[in-house]
């Protein structure tokens, strides 16, 4: 069964989700970044090209024919057939397609108010459906 880490309470969420694909990547690991919104796909691309404090993490979007060598993919939708089922983040703001074929589902939440509701949402779902819901307080960092 899928696991469920809800990482909440991020002042700026797009720094959040690129320190813990930092993170990710440093284990080597692969990740699947979700993210519908083409803002927040722009934004964390650009985060991943940009920020200093990560240096450069190997990324692309997941259409790219680089994909299937590179761990960190950003997509705007989910791909039918993931090339990797380790990792997904979810950075929108409802449950991601397909999640359940992953081995892990990171959440990033930031303050704002409509994020926490939509948040709170997933959580429930993800309750009903029988998944395990662990907790990450990222407000006092």
């Amino acid at each position: 069964m899928t696991q469920v880490f809800f990482y909440h309470g991020a002042s700026d969420k797009l720094a959040a989700a690129c320190a813990l694909i930092s993170g990710t990547y440093a284990k080597k690991k692969s990740i699947l970044v979700y993210a519908p919104d083409s803002a927040i796909a722009d934004g964390i691309d650009r985060l991943l090209w940009t920020n200093a404090q990560l240096s450069f993490i190997p990324h692309c979007r997941v259409d790219s024919p680089l994909a299937s060598e590179t761990p960190i993919l950003i997509a705007g939708e989910m791909p039918a057939q993931p090339t990797q089922n380790e990792r997904l983040m979810n950075l929108g703001r409802d449950i991601p397609p397909g999640f359940s074929r992953f081995q892990s589902l990171v959440e990033v939440v930031g303050q704002d108010e409509g994020d926490r509701l939509a948040a709170r949402d997933r959580v429930k779902s993800y309750r009903e459906q029988g998944y395990e819901v662990q907790y990450f307080d990222l407000s006092n960092r």
